[in-house]
């Protein structure tokens, strides 16, 4: 069962009954699940969530959703990794990566929209859509296909290739707008109005995001029921970064683990940071932009949780911090050359964050650090083909040995 009260406005506070809503109609603030923690308190323990499957559904308790039978292609439980040569490169000696990329459509997304998926069922829909930078698409279409609905997924014209063909082939409706991410929302706020489709992330979207606290969850668990002392984030819409500091502390007021000395450190693309701008100059008031950044997955210009965002770098001592654009691919090489992890554009983003968060000494090398990354670099390739240099050469040792010979980067 869900241990759901209500949904409640996060910017007056008043509460509406749970339904496919996810707009404040007196303020038109965005709305958020509330739960009945005094009734979850009598049945969740560490015992009961490690008795429960290897994916984020071990955590149904904190989840908005009724039936057992989740939409689910399982998502989470994904690996965090101690990554001891990036910590070494960078002077750090407790660093983990929370790689998101290996979900089963190679995104945190596929979180939230399991959640989201099984919510549209609960509420009788037969058509899952949204309105993606391009991860969401895949997940989207991904789900539908198993729960057995309808896909219609809009997404801006100039999206990567690999996004395109990662939603693609689970043969949703396709819908290329040409116009930015931002446009692309608006309109299919208008469609929402006017067709009875679970849009993701606009009248599902209070249950949507509670997907993303699972994030929270797992790495609390993999470190041994304990919260990290940073979590380094990148941040589009801004909500998985809210949710991921709504789950540390859930757990802590449950008793699962002890208090959350989590530092919680935004990050965007230099092309695309309107968040981060705005807690430059100390406000928070948000000021919406034209997004022009290679991380297409960030760019976002008039993020929805901005404000919260804001004020999670507050409440938690955090950071926000602009990458250059120009950092973004060296982050995603660094992280793959380090580590083994190839990663998109916005994990370009997060590791380059990184390593200005060292620069500023906001991180002591030995303080637990926990970087998300959160989507694949399949999907991106087009930002790092300059990588592509191989040596040709004809069928025999002559050849080859020619070649080397010229290669002043490689030694024999």
């Amino acid at each position: 069962m869900a241990y759901v009260s209500t949904l409640r406005c996060r910017s007056c506070s008043r509460e509406y009954p749970a339904e496919p809503v996810n707009v404040c109609e007196f303020c038109f603030g965005p709305l958020e699940v509330v739960y009945d923690y005094g009734a979850i308190a009598k049945v969740i323990s560490r015992e009961r969530i490690a008795a429960g499957p290897l994916s984020m559904w071990r955590y149904q308790d904190l989840l908005p959703v009724d039936g057992s039978e989740a939409v689910d292609i399982n998502a989470g439980f994904t690996p965090l990794i101690k990554c001891h040569n990036l910590g070494e490169a960078l002077g750090l000696r407790n660093l983990y990566v929370k790689n998101d990329a290996v979900n089963p459509s190679y995104s945190f997304k596929d979180r939230v929209v399991s959640v989201a998926a099984t919510k549209a069922v609960e509420f009788g829909f037969d058509t899952l859509a949204c309105a993606s930078t391009g991860n969401l698409a895949c997940s989207v279409a991904a789900h539908a296909a198993r729960a057995g609905l309808k896909a219609r997924v809009f997404i801006p014209a100039d999206l990567e290739h690999g996004k395109v063909v990662g939603a693609a082939i689970y043969n949703p409706t396709l819908i290329a707008v040409e116009g930015s991410y931002d446009e692309v929302n608006r309109l299919c706020s208008e469609i929402s109005d006017n067709y009875r489709w679970a849009f993701v992330n606009i009248n599902i979207r209070p249950y949507y995001a509670e997907g993303s606290k699972t994030l929270a969850y797992e790495v609390a668990e993999q470190l041994g029921w304990r919260a990290p002392d940073h979590a380094v984030v990148p941040l589009a819409s801004g909500s998985m970064f809210t949710k991921i500091w709504k789950g540390f502390q859930e757990f802590s007021d449950l008793g699962l683990i002890g208090s959350v000395p989590t530092k919680m450190h935004a990050t965007q693309a230099a092309g695309c940071a309107p968040i981060v701008e705005a807690h430059r100059e100390g406000t928070l008031h948000i000021r919406p932009i034209r997004p022009d950044t290679i991380a297409k997955s960030l760019a976002i210009g008039n993020p929805a949780d901005g404000l919260f965002a804001l004020q999670t770098v507050k409440e938690s001592g955090g950071s926000a911090t602009a990458v250059p654009e120009e950092e973004i691919v060296e982050g995603i090489k660094l992280l793959a050359e380090t580590e083994g992890i190839f990663t998109e554009t916005a994990g370009g983003v997060v590791v380059s964050g990184l390593k200005h968060l060292v620069k500023q000494n906001r991180i002591e090398p030995d303080e637990l650090t926990v970087v998300y990354i959160t989507g694949n670099g399949l999907k991106t390739q087009e930002a790092v083909e300059e990588v592509v240099n191989p040596l040709f050469i004809k069928p025999n040792l002559e050849s080859f040995e020619e070649a080397m010979s010229k290669r002043t980067d490689i030694s024999r």
